[in-house]
């Protein structure tokens, strides 16, 4: 099987070398872009599974990168793994509410980011021919868990990885209500470092995008969130 496609965006020479190393050896085919205008010349040539994107970058910053990639149908779904320098939350919570699926602080460990990329990986994996379909119907809300596709009233809504894997989370049990904790460690896995700022702006994120559904994601003030399915009173 073919191994995936990683586009890393790095200017830091030192930093380039050590991840596209790592990566190498892991087996993944990896690409190399030193700015942002270089990386989006690159996603317009190549289709890619995973985009590691550095936020100080010449020219054209990770953020804005981030926000072009989103807003194009061909890259909207490609998981998205921010680097950034260690204590820069106020670029970190931008970058999610931006529709990144995950970040890293530097300095971080090869083997961290690896399995991280593994893990994106998956959340990101598009049925192959001949699977069966895992489908869900709430309401006017159908989950292909086995596409990572959503439909609200028959008509598709385009989500990240994350936001699809939080939505998935809470309707696997609607009514149940889920902390912050719950919803990472079902999300991204076990030892995961996140504030609960970065939960919050995900689920602001996600109700946007569901619309008038959107109300049915409910704070549960000082425990978490549930899914309020649209039959409850």
């Amino acid at each position: 099987m073919a191994k995936e496609k990683i586009l890393l965006v790095e200017d830091a020479e030192d930093i380039l070398e050590l991840v596209r190393y790592n990566l190498a050896k892991e087996g993944w085919q990896v690409s190399c872009a030193t700015s942002g205008e270089e990386a989006l010349n690159a996603v317009r040539q190549t289709a890619f599974d995973l985009i590691l994107l550095d936020l100080m970058l010449p020219g054209v910053d990770g953020l804005e990168v981030c926000r072009r990639l989103r807003r194009d149908a061909a890259t909207a779904r490609v998981p998205v793994i921010m680097l950034t320098a260690k204590g820069e939350e106020t670029d970190i919570v931008v970058g999610l509410e931006l529709g990144a699926d995950d970040y890293m602080t530097k300095p971080f460990s090869p083997r961290v980011l690896t399995a991280r990329i593994r893990a994106a990986l998956r959340r990101g994996r598009h049925v192959e021919p001949g699977e069966q379909a895992d489908i869900l119907n709430i309401g006017s809300l159908q989950i292909d868990r086995s596409r990572h596709e959503i439909c609200v009233q028959g008509e598709p809504v385009r989500l990240t990885t994350t936001e699809f894997g939080i939505l998935n989370c809470l309707t696997k049990r609607p009514g149940w209500v889920f902390s912050r904790y719950q919803i990472v460690e079902a999300v991204r896995g076990e030892d995961y470092s996140v504030t609960d700022r970065a939960v919050d702006v995900q689920i602001v994120g996600l109700r946007k995008k569901l619309g008038d559904l959107g109300s049915c994601i409910e704070t549960v003030r000082g425990v978490g969130y549930r899914f309020r399915a649209q039959d409850e009173g």
